[in-house]
């Protein structure tokens, strides 16, 4: 490095601190990075200030922005499970669909807990715009997280800040955690980065229900036919009365298929080849598996980045396609980033970034209970003789909807479900959401230790969301149409200084102001009645005349100002200390002011032992934080809401949850105690925590006697408690010259309990699902208990006693629905990382893991009772077919004990809606553990040798990588469903409606850098 005299040579990295080397004469030397010793590791805290590791008094994790992007998944959230601990991540199997995510466990009843996204200090709404219907699997479309618009491509690095001590400042924004993101920015020279790759993907089988094959379509004797199991009519007119299918029945009891002469569905189809003619009773060729095509994405994306003494830039562009395994589904994704920095004087620095975002979908699939989500149809309901390629043929040949489920061979309409096809191709959904996020700043430095900043950030989108209802489908024909527009403006004032006050002894101080502005416009209209003219989607094809639109107009506005300090003694001890005020527009005016104050404390005790071999760095911290949360827009005056006219008269009526004016703000106490080690030359190490938080004060609707006219009334009342324990550990038990082994271990344990809630009240219902199950917030139990009906139990009602038998065979069955029958807070959460490097390859894989936990799978609940599952025919103990009547063999024993404490006996039917489903038994029979443990991902590359690279200008490196993801789930107790997916993110959590199968990528990919 030639340096001049008088000159200061400045030492930079991304993972050291700037570190200044006073040079007196002309000079030529080398310089070696250490991981230790002067040189500490950059850590990005609240609003990006930077520290390094040493002065860090809290739990903040990071990773690399490689980490999310090397996979090539367009979605970078999801891209982040099993990489970072004290964080739940939750991923949904649908197209595009959102990502819950959690830090530290849930705190509000009934507000929001995901955590909060910030770019380059830009807070990101992260929406997961949903229904209520939708959340609660009633259906609708999930149409994923906001948060999935940033570009995985333009991710320099993650810091996830997951207690109070560490994300108070940003008041109660930061409440829930806060995962900042550091975009890539331009250096010296010049630098292209181009990448192109493709990825293919086939659905996990062992996600997907088997069929058994032994029996065909209808209920037995149950309903149409009380003496068997088809329809006798005399089809071919030859007097004799021939076997028809069942058409109307919707399930897997019927008749053995056994290869007699039956006319099925196509055999009332007139343009059908079958028509009129009966086929062999058999299994279908094609099962509803079949319907899976394979998936097909692409990602090309390209960098620019370069800069001078005077300032720097960056520029960048990503296209994604993405095609799902379901047929006319597709995502497209355009994503956009500039950014650059100006030096205008010596002092001053003018900085601005501006990102775009274009998101278009079309065939989301659809979610929950609903005749468009065909996995409820093909796990719930469905004929195991019906053919799905046919019925594939039968939609093509004119693009009408030609059903299996007839309501009659006479009346040729749909009575429960549409051609599979007709549903993709026709009753389809549409959305594109266009956003807008940036900044511009002013950064002026006075002098060496002060720094003035000045900066406005915005972030905008709009988005249009169109579903459809074609005429001819077995629901009425409709159009719905949602528009949105959501936007958020946050103006900041910060001076940062830093300052040696004595030889041993640094501060660092921060005083800053934020105002932040956000609304959010909804319109939602419907047609009514119908469509006048069918594939013809506007609201002005409506039958009827439409309804008054659902409108949304919601505004808040939060004030800000704040302080920090922090002591740094020898580099060893710190000291650090923060305090917030915010005024909200959400609470009541004079009582709208609340502050959040932190203390953290951190001891590098490595410090008075430097010449130990085996110890290479130790810490100790300890923090004390406040946070809070404000209320919900309109949540302080009741409001009337206009519905549609009655004639000539308006109709006014007031919401169901009455308002309060003497609102208070949700808090949050928490302490937390930490530790973090390395060891023989940092060749393993780890950071540990405890953490321990009540969040009290909450607001939400308390049930009240509806004689006030209202059901509800927003209140301040209860807390909930978050307690656990995280665990990072890093080591390298490989180092040579030419290869190296390194893993990652992340581990969490968190415990969850609703300690308050108000009085006379024991439990808030969040939620509530088809079932007859509820999600809830119980005095005294985790929050996200599951309740519903259970078996007696001859021992206890606790579930771990013998299940008890009616005198009929039958499982006795608790009155009560609100048992508690399940929990959805896992035990425990952890990831496993592994690279191995050897000279220009790298293989990394990564092992995710969720232990405990459990859902309700409505899937199981009327798929057993249907006739779909292997479990629901097969041989009994006696050798027979237990479909035989019980004369000729047939039927099953219920494990269990009678009455007076025996062993069970009696044997009972397995016919007509059997033995295994809803009918036999309670919501408890159908909850499941939804612990897991999956091959996330495996990425291997090659990097071409840099003797190759010389003789292949301009190109300075190529990368070839082949990537697989969701490779293999090593371990799971759900049968026939991936326990991850669920309907949607938010706070309702284990349920499982219509759930899509997981889907195995492999990926190419190849970058280029010039």
């Amino acid at each position: 490095i030639q340096v001049k005299e008088g000159e200061t040579l400045i030492i930079s990295s991304s993972s050291f601190a700037d570190k200044e080397v006073k040079v007196g004469a002309p000079s030529a030397f080398a310089v070696t990075l250490q991981p230790q010793g002067n040189l500490q590791e950059v850590v990005v805290t609240a609003y990006g200030i930077k520290r390094s590791r040493n002065q860090v008094p809290y739990a903040a994790q990071q990773v690399a922005g490689d980490e999310v992007s090397k996979n090539r998944s367009s979605n970078f959230i999801q891209n982040l499970s099993g990489k970072v601990s004290g964080v739940e991540f939750r991923q949904s199997n649908t197209l595009g669909g959102s990502t819950n995510v959690v830090v530290r466990g849930v705190k509000s009843i009934s507000g929001n807990n995901q955590a909060l996204f910030v770019v380059d200090g830009i807070p990101i709404d992260n929406t997961n715009a949903k229904s209520g219907n939708q959340a609660t699997g009633r259906g609708g479309y999930d149409y994923g997280s906001a948060a999935a618009d940033i570009n995985p491509d333009d991710i320099e690095s993650i810091t996830v800040l997951k207690g109070a001590a560490s994300t108070a400042l940003y008041g109660s924004q930061g409440g829930n955690g806060v995962i900042l993101i550091t975009t890539k920015k331009g250096a010296r020279g010049l630098g292209i980065t181009v990448n192109s790759g493709v990825t293919v993907g086939k659905y996990d089988k062992s996600t997907f229900l088997k069929y058994q094959q032994e029996y065909g379509g209808g209920y037995g004797a149950y309903y149409e036919d009380p003496s068997g199991f088809f329809l006798f009519r005399d089809i071919d007119g030859d007097g004799t009365e021939d076997l028809v299918m069942t058409t109307s029945e919707d399930a897997s009891y019927g008749g053995k298929l056994d290869g007699r002469l039956v006319y099925q569905w196509d055999a009332f189809d007139p343009l059908s080849p079958n028509f009129g003619k009966s086929r062999p009773w058999l299994p279908a060729a094609n099962q509803p598996g079949s319907i899976f095509q394979t998936s097909v994405s692409s990602n090309q994306s390209v960098a620019i980045a370069g800069g001078s003494d005077m300032g720097t830039f960056k520029l960048g562009y990503t296209r994604t396609d993405d095609k799902g395994i379901m047929p006319n589904s597709k995502i497209a994704k355009n994503l956009v980033n500039f950014g650059g920095t100006y030096n205008l004087t010596s002092k001053l620095t003018a900085g601005a970034s501006i990102n775009f975002s274009g998101i278009n979908g079309k065939g989301r699939y659809g979610t929950g209970y609903d005749d468009k989500n065909l996995m409820g149809n093909f796990r719930q309901w469905w004929q195991v003789n019906v053919d799905v390629k046919e019925q594939k043929e039968a939609y093509e040949r004119e693009k009408r909807n030609v059903t299996w489920n007839w309501a009659d061979p006479t009346d040729l309409t749909p009575i429960y479900w549409d051609n599979p096809y007709f549903t993709r191709y026709e009753n389809f959904e549409t959305d594109a959401r266009n956003r807008y996020f940036g900044n511009a700043s002013l950064n002026y430095k006075p002098v060496s230790w002060l720094n003035i900043l000045a900066r406005v950030s915005h972030d905008t989108y709009s988005e249009i969301q169109e579903e459809r209802q074609a005429v001819g489908s077995v629901t009425t024909s409709s159009y719905t149409r949602t528009n949105r527009n959501v936007s958020g403006t946050n103006y900041d004032l910060l001076m940062n200084m830093e300052k040696e006050l004595t030889k041993d002894i640094t501060l660092r101080g921060l005083l800053g102001t934020n105002v932040r502005k956000e609304r959010r416009e909804v319109i939602l209209a419907s047609t009514n009645g119908g469509l006048v003219a069918n594939r013809i989607y506007s609201l002005s094809n409506s039958l009827n005349p439409i309804n008054a639109p659902q409108e949304v107009d919601a505004r808040r506005e939060v004030w800000g100002n704040f302080a920090g300090a922090t002591i740094s003694w020898r580099d060893m001890i710190t000291v650090d200390g923060t305090i917030r005020n915010d005024q909200s527009s959400t609470l009541p005016k004079g009582a709208n002011s609340y502050w959040y104050p932190s203390a953290s404390l951190g001891w590098v005790f490595s410090k008075l032992i430097p010449s130990a071999t085996w110890l290479s760095y130790g810490k100790f911290r300890t923090n004390y934080a406040q946070v809070g949360n404000d209320a919900a827009p309109y949540s302080l005056v009741d409001a009337y809401a206009i519905g549609t006219p009655f004639g000539s008269n308006s109709q006014a009526s007031v919401a169901g949850t009455s308002a309060n004016s003497a609102l208070k703000p949700e808090r949050t106490k928490s302490y937390e105690f930490g530790m973090e080690a390395a060891f023989i030359k940092n060749r393993f190490g780890f950071d540990i925590s405890y953490y321990n938080a009540k969040t009290f004060d909450q607001i939400f609707a308390v049930p009240i006697s509806t004689a006030t006219g209202y059901n509800s009334r927003f209140l301040n009342a209860g807390n909930v408690r978050n307690k656990g324990v995280e665990l990072s550990v890093f080591a390298s038990p490989i180092q040579t010259k030419d290869f190296t082994w390194t893993i990652n271990l992340n581990w969490t344990r968190n415990r969850n309990k609703v300690e308050e809630l108000f009085p006379g009240i024991d439990v808030i219902t969040l939620g509530t699902f088809q079932g007859g199950v509820s999600v809830n917030a119980a005095l005294g139990e985790p929050f996200g208990i599951i309740r519903g009906n259970d078996y007696v139990y001859a021992n206890n009602d606790k579930g771990s006693g013998q299940r008890t038998v009616k005198a009929n065979g039958r499982y006795d069955i608790t009155v009560e629905s609100n048992k508690n029958i399940g929990d959805v807070n896992p035990d425990w959460i952890g990831g496993v990382n592994n690279t191995l490097k050897y000279k220009n390859f790298s293989l990394s894989w990564l092992i995710d893991i969720r232990q405990g936990g459990d859902l309700f799978s409505l899937d199981l609940y009327y798929g057993l009772a249907t006739g779909l599952y292997p479990e629901t025919a097969g041989m009994n103990d006696l050798g027979n077919p237990s479909r035989n009547t019980i004369a000729d063999g047939g039927g099953i024993i219920h494990p269990g004990v009678k009455q007076d404490g025996t062993p069970n006996d009696k044997r009972v039917s397995n016919t007509n809606y059997g033995s295994y489903g809803y009918a036999r038994n309670p919501a408890a029979g159908f909850i499941y553990d939804a612990s897991y443990v999956k091959l996330r991902e495996a990425i291997f590359t090659y990097a071409l040798p840099k003797t190759l690279m010389g003789k292949l200008n301009p190109f300075k490196g190529i990368d070839l990588s082949l990537i697989g993801r969701n490779l293999w789930i090593i371990h799971k107790n759900l049968p026939y469903a991936d326990p991850e997916e669920n309907v949607s993110a938010g706070n309702l959590q284990g349920y499982q409606s219509g759930a899509y199968p997981s889907v195995r990528t492999i990926a190419f990919n190849v970058k280029f850098r010039f």
